[in-house]
């Protein structure tokens, strides 16, 4: 299936649906833009483990409440939760309580926090940006995983994350404009994504 045309007349990729939404409104606004810093790197990386198994669309409706209790993902205070914190997250019923993702997320702050002296998460996921970016024309040729995917999961392991997989930083790698994600016909191509300004 190639992009889809609205009510209001724009191609989008179909996704994200034909009536305004949730979905519609983050294919639009913030799906494939380049995001900047340690925080919205760790966001991201969390949030994508977190929706593994689970429709994005209920990680966005729960998104806010992952920010204040993830500490609006500054790093540091991620690393320092104890089990109580642990505990408190699994009581928590705004959020996905599952105690794998949430161990993960404080293991992954800590290999944040570790990965400064090399350079630091943002520069470490970067350099797995594609050389030749995808330019899928519909659904059937979008990949679920690329050699650079599987690539960023091994090195992210090495450094000591968890819930890294090929799929989850394929993912990742879209959400974050790595490359543009959009299907070519859609009104989002070529305006997101770091490859869009080469």
């Amino acid at each position: 299936m190639g992009p889809l045309t609205g009510a209001d007349g724009t191609a989008r990729c179909p996704w994200a649906g034909e009536q305004p939404s949730l979905m519609r409104d983050y294919h639009d606004d913030e799906w494939g833009r380049p995001v900047r810093g340690e925080a919205a790197y760790l966001e991201r990386l969390t949030l994508e483990a977190f929706q593994s198994g689970l429709a994005w669309s209920t990680i966005l409706r729960k998104r806010d409440a992952f920010r204040e209790v993830f500490r609006d993902f500054d790093a540091d205070a991620i690393a320092s939760f104890d089990d109580a914190d642990r505990a408190r997250l699994m009581d928590d019923a705004r959020i996905v309580r599952n105690r794998l993702k949430i161990d993960a997320a404080v293991t992954n702050a800590r290999a944040t926090v570790a990965l400064r002296e090399a350079g630091g998460l943002e520069a470490f996921v970067l350099s797995f940006a594609p050389e030749h970016p995808p330019a899928p024309t519909d659904t059937a040729s979008v990949a679920t995983t690329s050699p650079e995917s599987v690539a960023l999961s091994k090195g992210l392991k090495k450094q000591g994350f968890a819930f890294v997989g090929p799929t989850t930083m394929q993912a990742l790698m879209e959400a974050i404009g790595v490359f543009d994600p959009h299907l070519v016909g859609c009104f989002r191509r070529g305006a997101v994504g770091l490859d869009s300004a080469r």
